[in-house]
């Protein structure tokens, strides 16, 4: 964390004060969203060879890369690997040490380093955009922060203002590059602050529709999956009902493996290494299956609009978990959000299409909706946050909140019984380990 310098301030009333930092939060977060999917949208573009000269068109990434030849997609995925390995060797060995937001939000000293911030930000847009199986959520919230932690400083806020515009300015940039106000809002207030005070919800609010408007100005106003309409139906809330379960398993189980994952991930001189390594092997699988490059928008997109069949979606299930882990393993650095989402729709698809055997009528699409909504909530541990973006993502009719209200019940009970669990277990295995050592110094 920086050493904590005396605030300069801004002359005039401090309720002002804090209205022009959380107006201009939302400019900055927006300005600084709209950029980082441009250029997201210019190096896909680029380096699979499509829609060189519309960046925002009708031309989806998959397409993209669908069109691009084998040989293509492995060597990207090789320049990835390099890209990855190379860019966090040198933020960990040069750059001041990464301060997350969680942590900046509960600090004293709210502010982020601005360089290694803003180059971790920028080699996530950059290896999402190549190829990584990472999310590319994390970068947009971090500039937001980063700009929100200085502004306030500069104005001479209050220490748990500057917290509070850190948190709006992480949500705001969520916002921005996914178009979703609300959900941006709602994160802030359920997962960084944990309060809907009204002290709280004001700004978070502000901030974050300032933040998707601004966006619109290059990124347009359009959700970010096309799906057809659903109707709600007893065979849709039944099966919701059933599996939710069965997604808080699956995320609680998704959760351990990536946690594992980053804490082993190399920072010194393996790291170059292990990351070309595992974006080879990407890249010779995505010769096979171009549906896992990317965040998993490709492959949410396609259950989501019925493409996937039962048996193509629990194989693609198995490698983006494979991939996902690994590259975390790796070295390489992004957010969850989007994977879990995908993860959920491949699993709902595989449960769906079982449960049509015994109970036919639905589409595949609806229970991948539902699913993708039960596996984010629990792997993010954000329910109410999840529900709002799919509703914003994909703008369904809010009839269909039911299903994925019961899914969402269901995964969250499930997934924390999981942790309260696993949290019993440490507790009891910490006791037997103490109990070992008393008596070992009692008998010596």
């Amino acid at each position: 964390m920086l050493a904590q310098p005396p605030r300069p301030g801004v002359p005039g009333n401090p309720l002002i004060r804090f209205a022009m930092v959380t107006v201009l939060t939302g400019i900055g977060a927006g300005l600084g969203g709209m950029a980082l999917a441009l250029l997201l949208h210019f190096i896909q573009h680029v380096a699979y060879g499509y829609s060189i000269t519309q960046l925002v068109g009708h031309e989806s990434f998959y397409e993209g890369v669908v069109a691009a030849s084998a040989g293509r997609r492995v060597a990207v995925l090789v320049l990835c690997g390099l890209v990855a390995g190379c860019g966090w060797f040198v933020i960990y060995r040069y750059g001041r040490p990464l301060v997350s937001i969680k942590k900046a939000v509960s600090s004293d000293d709210p502010r982020m380093p601005p360089v290694t911030t803003t180059a971790h930000a920028l080699l996530q847009i950059i290896t999402v955009a190549l190829g990584s199986p990472l999310g590319r959520e994390v970068a947009p919230r971090e500039i937001g922060s980063l700009l929100a932690g200085w502004l306030s400083h500069y104005a001479g806020l209050t220490v748990e203002q500057t917290r509070l515009m850190v948190a709006c300015g992480a949500g705001a940039g969520l916002a921005a590059v996914y178009n979703v106000p609300f959900g941006g809002a709602i994160f802030v207030l359920e997962v960084l602050l944990r309060s809907f005070e009204l002290r709280v919800v004001i700004p978070a609010l502000v901030t974050s529709v300032i933040a998707a408007v601004v966006a619109w100005l290059g990124l347009g106003d359009e959700s970010q999956y096309v799906v057809p309409h659903f109707g709600l139906s007893a065979n849709l809330v039944t099966w919701s009902i059933v599996t939710g379960p069965v997604f808080g398993v699956a995320a609680f189980a998704f959760v351990q493996l990536t946690t594992k994952a980053r804490a082993a991930a190399p920072k010194g001189w393996t790291l170059p290494l292990f990351s070309l390594v595992n974006f080879l092997i990407i890249g010779l699988f995505a010769v096979s299956f171009p549906q896992i490059l990317g965040n998993g928008k490709t492959p949410a997109q396609l259950g989501f609009s019925n493409e996937l069949t039962i048996g193509l979606a629990a194989t693609l299930l198995v490698i983006k978990v494979a991939i996902t882990t690994s590259s975390l393993r790796a070295g390489a650095q992004g957010g969850l959000l989007t994977p879990g989402m995908s993860n959920g729709a491949l699993l709902a698809i595989v449960l769906g299409g079982v449960w049509t055997l015994i109970w036919p009528g639905t589409p595949m699409g609806a229970f991948a909706i539902v699913g993708a909504t039960a596996f984010l909530a629990s792997s993010m541990k954000m329910p109410v946050t999840a529900l709002v973006l799919m509703v914003e993502f994909t703008r369904v009719d809010h009839d269909f909140i039911v299903p994925m209200l019961c899914a969402v019940a269901g995964s969250i009970a499930t997934n924390r019984l999981l942790e309260l669990g696993m949290q019993a277990q440490q507790a009891r295995s910490s006791n037997a380990s103490s109990e070992l050592k008393g008596g070992a110094i009692s008998r010596g």
